[in-house]
């Protein structure tokens, strides 16, 4: 895999793990990805967490950052081959950042959009369409104002 010469930065405040309650002197940082960490095996990652889709493939995901309301979370997610067909809106905005693999979005009204890695897309909550892969592993920054994050 190649990573690009510079780690991913996410210059934002927020916590590292679950929400807590933050006294008024607590003083965050910012949160950085570390080539490193873009370069790991997300299955040996201690809080991986295992997804089955709709058509039984699997996905692994590892939260870096929730924010303090959980409506704010960055990550890394890898993806087995899977079809999706989002006929509901997607649900939430999400920034993605293909590190391995990619993704071929159709959208409703049959635009398509490729992506594979090094790309970088994003998806409005509102999009509906087909998401189509052979495997991927993305760095994702999600925010959802009406649903907190678990």
């Amino acid at each position: 895999m190649t990573i690009s010469k510079y780690a991913l930065v996410i210059t934002t405040i927020g916590l590292l793990t679950a929400p807590l309650t933050l006294a008024a002197d607590t003083i965050l940082h910012p949160l950085v990805i570390s080539k490193q960490e873009l370069a790991s095996d997300i299955k040996q990652h201690p809080s991986v967490t295992i997804e089955t889709h709709d058509d039984g493939s699997k996905g692994l995901d590892v939260f870096s950052m929730l924010s303090s309301d959980s409506k704010f979370v960055v990550g890394k997610y890898q993806s087995e081959a899977t079809r999706e067909v989002i006929n509901e809106p997607y649900g939430v905005d999400e920034y993605m950042h293909f590190l391995e693999g990619g993704v071929t979005l159709t959208s409703s009204d049959g635009t398509v959009t490729e992506i594979k890695a090094g790309d970088s897309v994003s998806i409005p909550k509102e999009w509906t369409g087909i998401w189509d892969t052979q495997g991927y592993t993305k760095i994702y920054v999600i925010y959802s104002p009406d649903e907190a994050f678990e």
